[in-house]
C-alpha cells in the first residue's frame, strides 16, 4: 500500500452526504447517500436506489444527478451509509465508473480509522480505461 500523501478531506462534502443518509434513508430501499463536489464549487447529493433487479449505488445516482444539473466535472466524492455507518467505499461497478467518468477526481474513503481523499485510479489499480479503447 502506497504512503498516504494525499488531497485534504473534503469535510463539507462529507458532512453533506451524511446529512442526506440521515433525512433521507428509508430502509433498505435508501440507505447510503453520495455527495460529489463540481469543479465550479457546487456540491450534488443523491441515494442510492435499491432493487431485488439491482438498483445502481448512489454514486451512480449521483452521477446522473449530476449531469442533470449541469455538473459534468466532479472533482471529489464521498458516500455515507446510514444508521451512522459512516464513510464507505464504492463498490468495484462504481470504482469503474467514476474511473470512467472523471479520472481525475479524488474520492473520500476511510482507511486505518482516518478519513482521505485518494485518486479513483489507486483504489482501482491495472484498472480497465474505458477512454483508452474508444474511437475519437
Amino acid at each position: 500500500m502506497s504512503d498516504i500523501n494525499h488531497a485534504a478531506v473534503d469535510e463539507e462534502l462529507v458532512a453533506a452526504a451524511r446529512a442526506v443518509a440521515e433525512r433521507y434513508s428509508r430502509g433498505d430501499n435508501h440507505s447510503v447517500a453520495a455527495a460529489g463536489r463540481n469543479a465550479d464549487g457546487r456540491i450534488v447529493t443523491a441515494v442510492n436506489v435499491y432493487h431485488f433487479t439491482g438498483g445502481p449505488c448512489a454514486e451512480l445516482v449521483l452521477i446522473g444527478a449530476a449531469a442533470g444539473q449541469g455538473a459534468y466535472d466532479l472533482t471529489t466524492v464521498v458516500a455515507v451509509g446510514d444508521q451512522g455507518r459512516g464513510v464507505v467505499p464504492p463498490c468495484g461497478r462504481c470504482r469503474q465508473v467514476l474511473l470512467d467518468y472523471f479520472p481525475e477526481a479524488g474520492v473520500i474513503v476511510e482507511r486505518d480509522g482516518r478519513l482521505h481523499t485518494l485518486p479513483v485510479l489507486e483504489l482501482l489499480p491495472e484498472a480497465y480505461i474505458w477512454a483508452d479503447h474508444q474511437d475519437d
